[in-house]
């Protein structure tokens, strides 16, 4: 496959590439895997964790203790 890029996208991921010290290739390979490719799993090992694994969602960040107090509610 070969990606055609326009000059203002090279030129960002050039700067990306370089203060991480890698190469180019490097950086947008590593981000499509990222992507594209599902991260490793947990494989469950009993009905009791398939069914919990099952139930759970990606909710994003959890929140800190504070935010959930009640002087934190409040804010």
């Amino acid at each position: 496959m070969v990606i055609t890029l326009g000059p203002e996208l090279e030129a960002a991921l050039n700067e990306h590439a370089g203060r991480q010290g890698v190469a180019p290739e490097v950086l947008v390979l590593s981000a499509l895997r990222a992507r594209f490719l599902p991260a490793d799993t947990l494989q469950p090992r009993d009905e009791w964790e398939r069914r919990l694994l099952g139930a759970a969602r990606d909710y994003g960040v959890s929140l800190s203790d504070s935010a959930v107090s009640s002087e934190g509610l409040y804010d």
